[in-house]
């Protein structure tokens, strides 16, 4: 099998290779100082300021927040970054990864791994794809966003969970893939001299607070943020941000409104989109990157989309 490695590529590609090579550049990047963070903040109405060559993983990327989030990503990043997109479905990444060659800075690479993350095959498979990749990524900052979750059985109560394989593997996608690829990407890139190293989890208000028929969610988000203040506990160099976009207008958003099986949820959520409430995942993306741009935020800390 094929690796990439500091001394460059063997012939035979790796499995999880979906695409790799530099797209057309905007144009010259502006060429800021690190700081402690990723990147230097911007000024209301100001175009975007280019971070520097950064080494990016975001999970959850072929739809919704994560495609949002891509999108407002790509051209910030400087010539020589590396950013490798990950989500179950390889045709939607390999066509986003084509639409961000053409709004990124020259020389951008962007990775597409496919990779089914609730099962131990897919997740291997990422995990192999992050320690290939990331070894010989650019010096610079690096950048791990856990975007990828689902909401699980919504139509069912506590009392109706009582698969143990159905629970599993929802803790295993939602949970499971969370911590060991954020592991693989930290062992893989290892501590450099001046490049900094920040962990985003895409938390929820369903961390903090219970909803009814959304055990398995809420459950599985308070145990990530937890998951990753003992991260920032445990490791002061790296930056942690457990972040909640607000309630988006995705297809998370249509199943929340018509799946769920309390009727009074439901309605909630029904009110939500029928009142203009729900936040476009571009907006709250856009949040996203102030917060990391700012780097103000305590690490380990929770924010919600309305506290910033």
């Amino acid at each position: 099998m094929g690796r990439v490695t500091a001394r460059g590529r063997e012939a035979t590609p790796p499995p999880w290779r979906a695409t790799m090579e530099p797209g057309p550049g905007m144009g010259p990047g502006i060429g800021p100082g690190m700081g402690s963070g990723i990147g230097p903040g911007i000024g209301p109405g100001a175009e975007p300021q280019r971070w520097p060559a950064t080494s990016c993983v975001l999970t959850g990327a072929s739809r919704g927040f994560g495609r949002s989030l891509a999108r407002l990503l790509a051209p910030r990043l400087g010539r020589g970054s590396l950013l490798v997109l990950l989500a179950r479905s390889e045709e939607p990444l390999a066509q986003l990864a084509t639409e961000l060659r053409g709004s990124a800075a020259a020389g951008l690479r962007v990775e597409c791994v496919a990779a089914e993350l609730s099962t131990q095959q897919g997740l291997r498979k990422a995990v192999e794809a992050l320690r290939e990749l990331l070894p010989s990524a650019p010096p610079g900052p690096l950048l791990v966003v856990n975007n990828a979750g689902s909401l699980g059985d919504i139509s069912k109560s506590f009392l109706d969970l009582t698969d143990p394989a159905e629970i599993n593997t929802y803790f295993a996608f939602n949970v499971t893939s969370a911590l060991c690829l954020t592991t693989a990407a930290l062992q893989a890139f290892g501590k450099r001299p001046g490049s900094s190293r920040t962990v985003v989890n895409i938390s929820s208000l369903c961390a903090l607070k219970p909803f009814k028929n959304w055990a398995l969610y809420c459950s599985g988000k308070a145990a990530r943020d937890m998951m990753f203040q003992v991260l920032a506990l445990e490791e002061p160099d790296v930056r942690v941000l457990n972040y909640a976009p607000g309630p988006l207008d995705t297809d998370m958003q249509l199943l929340a409104r018509t799946k769920t099986g309390d009727p009074e949820m439901r309605r909630h959520f029904q009110s939500l989109q029928e009142s203009g409430q729900l936040i476009d995942c571009s907006v709250s993306a856009q949040k996203l990157l102030k917060l990391l741009e700012e780097d103000a935020f305590s690490s380990g800390a929770h924010v919600d989309f309305y506290d910033v």
